[in-house]
């Protein structure tokens, strides 16, 4: 796997980095795993453990580090899903909060490693932009009293329904 991105995020996890791998894997289309290390004997954690891994999920490409528990995730740093059809919405945001995933609001949530994914349709984008600023006040409106991006409660709020 060849990485031609300049900048590439670097994920570091306490010590489930491989799992969180297989994990994302299991939910985007086009997921590969590049090189793996692992750690030696001697090392902060158990030998054979991963250290280090590369990773595609569609065309981002990553690093994934099992570093201790020294860092953890935040919401200051989060990965935008862009949506075109609530079907493909519901399915990136139902499987990232999966198994102990957490919701958030306006399309934002963690998924069970901590890590903060925003889950957004193209829709969005459209209406918070269109010139008529009352309907995308509206729209707006609607987003903010959401948790997953519902596509036509936001176009409804757009249109005065």
């Amino acid at each position: 796997m060849k990485n031609e991105q300049k900048i590439t995020p670097f994920l570091w996890f306490n010590d489930n980095a491989e799992d969180a791998i297989n994990f994302y894997k299991g939910i985007f289309n086009n997921a590969e795993v590049g090189g793996i290390n692992r750690y030696p004997a001697g090392s902060p954690l158990p030998e054979g453990t991963l250290m280090t891994a590369t990773f595609r999920l569609e065309d981002l490409s990553f690093v994934a580090l099992n570093g201790g528990p020294h860092f953890t995730f935040n919401e200051s740093i989060s990965f935008v899903i862009s949506t075109e059809t609530q079907e493909e919405t519901d399915h990136y945001w139902n499987s990232l909060i999966a198994g102990g995933g957490q919701e958030s609001q306006c399309g934002w949530l963690k998924d069970k490693y901590g890590v903060s994914w925003q889950v957004v349709p193209t829709l969005l984008e459209r209406l918070l932009g269109a010139p008529e600023r009352q309907k995308a006040g509206r729209a707006m409106q609607a987003m903010m009293g959401m948790k997953k991006l519902d596509m036509q409660g936001l176009q409804d709020a757009f249109d005065g329904k």
